[in-house]
């Protein structure tokens, strides 16, 4: 009688390891990449912003804030880890 009991939760077990494996584990790698990236953010850095604005890192503050040049004589203060979406300079890999 109770082995039908563990039988029935079978499937609802392999139904969150999948979802574990294909959603939540990458979910999870790439929002610790951004926050690593975001952490690296420096002066002369192209990014993105998440409104799809490319701009040149100006100057990184304190308090979680970047300022961005989007054009000559134009900065804007963003919040860093919900402003930047993606850098566009990639260093290479040293050798």
């Amino acid at each position: 009688m109770s082995n039908s009991g563990i039988g029935q939760f079978i499937p609802l077990i392999l139904i969150f390891v999948i979802f574990y494996f294909f959603l939540i584990r990458p979910q999870q790698k790439k929002v610790k990449e951004h926050k690593i990236m975001v952490s690296n953010l420096k002066r002369g850095d192209k990014v993105v912003t998440s409104g799809g604005i490319v701009g040149t890192v100006e100057r990184v503050m304190e308090n979680d804030k970047a300022e961005i040049e989007i054009s000559e004589n134009v900065k804007v203060e963003i919040v860093k880890s919900t402003g930047i979406q993606g850098l566009l300079n990639t260093p290479e890999p040293k050798k």
